[in-house]
């Protein structure tokens, strides 16, 4: 019988683990959200629970695991498991990520980029499927991208390739990334700009119709509050869906003219704000490629779902 796989996907507001067919099909999973103020050992040890408590009840052991793969949100040093920063969680400041979860097993464990991982489902089971070079762009609380060339994934020298995000997008910004730049493509259009964006329009006299209370705490809009205003055609919402898209845009852009690839491939959690936003998108880059596209560029959403960093982990151990 063929091995299963192990995905960890620890993201910055959950963090979950699953077993995953080789077809990758999620056998089961444990997804939990108690992680973001621990240390990095107390993560470590959280996952190896997790883990624990999936083969106990599948009725499996290790050696019925190919390996363990775990996707990362931050920079990495591919080669040596090591993490170098994160934007998403204290701590993790060259951390030997690779060895503190492989210490637990005797399975090998497999570390990467959370966009890679990403990256690597759509090539293997979503919109990338039959495209040799594939570019993975997720919007979310941040912004990375993965990058397949000649069906491989393409780490460069360090393991960092991709962080579109830390592009500099907009050097005249009043927007500052978590990096500490200023016009991060980041710091411009990823949903952590979302509160920020909100307050500034209503403190210069704009209007929202949505229904919030006087004391309304700006730190609280998110991507589900601004897919609220869209539906409802909210003058602020749709400002701010028109500002992102139109910097990712630009972002999907840049990625066409340093890559030329067949298709971009957008996922993360921004898309959720529709079509209008999605469309908007495609709307800049073709107005900004004009007759630059000699052959068509695929710009689509992904199709991997909710599970593309836990699918895309344990699809690294097949890599």
């Amino acid at each position: 019988m063929e091995k299963l796989l192990c995905g960890v996907d620890i993201g910055g507001t959950k963090l979950s683990a699953g077993i995953v067919e080789r077809d990758g099909t999620v056998r089961s999973k444990i997804t939990v959200y108690d992680h973001t103020g621990k240390t990095e050992h107390q993560i470590v040890d959280q996952i190896a629970g997790l883990i624990w408590d999936l083969l106990k009840k599948n009725n499996l052991t290790e050696q019925d695991l190919e390996g363990i793969g775990t996707g990362f949100p931050g920079h990495i040093r591919y080669r040596e498991g090591v993490t170098i920063t994160t934007s998403n969680l204290p701590g993790f400041k060259n951390f030997p990520l690779r060895k503190a979860i492989q210490d637990y097993f005797s399975i090998p464990v497999k570390l990467d980029n959370d966009a890679n991982a990403q990256a690597f489902c759509e090539y293997k089971y979503g919109a990338g499927r039959g495209y040799s070079d594939v570019i993975f762009l997720t919007i979310s609380s941040g912004i990375g991208a993965g990058i397949i060339l000649n069906n491989k994934l393409y780490r460069g020298m360090t393991g960092t390739a991709g962080e579109f995000g830390h592009t500099i997008i907009d050097p005249q910004s009043e927007y500052e990334c978590t990096c500490g730049n200023r016009g991060c493509f980041m710091g411009c259009a990823c949903g952590l700009t979302l509160p920020q964006r909100f307050r500034k329009k209503i403190e210069h006299g704009m209007k929202t119709t949505l229904p919030l209370p006087p004391d309304f705490d700006y730190s609280h809009v998110d991507g589900k509050l601004i897919k609220q205003g869209i539906d409802s055609n909210d003058p602020v919402s749709l400002a701010i869906a028109d500002e992102c898209a139109d910097y990712t845009g630009t972002g999907v852009y840049n990625i066409f003219q340093i890559f030329n690839p067949p298709v971009i491939i957008l996922g993360g959690g921004l898309m959720n704000l529709g079509d209008y936003y999605f469309n908007r998108i495609r709307l800049k880059f073709y107005e900004l490629a004009r007759d630059m596209l000699y052959d068509p560029v695929q710009i689509v959403k992904s199709e991997a779902g909710e599970d593309a960093g836990l699918i895309g982990a344990a699809a690294l151990l097949l890599e």
